[in-house]
């Protein structure tokens, strides 16, 4: 439901944040919203943008919180269930990808989303993409990106699933700090509440292990898919 609306509770539980902190968000108009008479709303799509943006801009205790608080809600926290093996397999990581631009790399990781059969029209995803990144690029400090439609909808996939693609020479890709990108994470969820817990679990795993160093050092998908599962471990210990 797209065009759903929230009211300042429903927002604030549907955010993970707390309602004062909304309140200031919003006398700041730093997050979007409407007013019907004297009642302020939120509109759910308008929200998951908005939400993609921040989370991709957390780093530390501000990350640490929110993904805390987004899998404590939504995910069995127990090491025996993680996340990330469920959306991603050996046969979906890229470890030598040829791409040269982000374009071709948009193109080349959408050709490898197809095979996984999960995608029901690989040009529609592409669209998307590309619409994402020339609104706002995807691309983080460190060398990753994390590429995602800018909406989320369950028509585009059959399940939820990841794909992760590791360029043979890093390329400029729109990352605040104009270092270029060598990472890039596919994310193809059905619903933003995955969507959301996915981006928070991969940006902690970024940000508090040596996942990305280690993605780099490893030279075939069978040995990407071993630090993807050790660092969601780690992150969990910390939860």
């Amino acid at each position: 439901m797209p065009h759903r609306f929230f009211n300042f509770d429903e927002a604030s539980g549907y955010l993970h944040i707390e309602k004062r902190d909304l309140e200031t968000l919003v006398k700041r108009s730093e997050i979007p919203f409407t007013r019907q008479g004297d009642r302020i709303l939120f509109q759910k799509r308008q929200l998951d943008g908005w939400a993609s943006q921040r989370i991709l801009g957390m780093s530390g205790k501000r990350l640490t919180d929110y993904h805390r608080t987004s899998s404590q809600k939504h995910h069995d926290l127990s090491p025996k269930h993680a996340l990330i093996p469920e959306l991603i397999t050996i046969g979906r990581i890229a470890p030598a990808m040829h791409s040269r631009t982000k374009p071709s790399v948009l193109k080349d990781i959408v050709a490898i989303a197809e095979k996984t059969e999960l995608l029901y029209d690989p040009t529609d995803l592409l669209a998307a993409l590309r619409e994402r990144e020339e609104m706002y690029p995807t691309a983080l400090d460190g060398g990753m990106a994390l590429l995602h439609p800018r909406h989320h909808e369950a028509y585009m996939f059959m399940d939820s699933f990841l794909v992760l693609g590791k360029t043979t020479q890093p390329i400029p890709a729109g990352a605040p700090d104009g270092k270029p990108t060598d990472l890039f994470f596919l994310v193809c969820c059905q619903d933003d509440r995955t969507h959301l817990h996915t981006l928070a679990r991969i940006c902690a795993m970024a940000h508090g292990t040596a996942m990305l160093s280690d993605l780099r050092a490893s030279t075939t998908a069978e040995t990407m898919y071993e630090v993807l599962a050790r660092a969601e471990e780690d992150v969990i210990r910390m939860l």
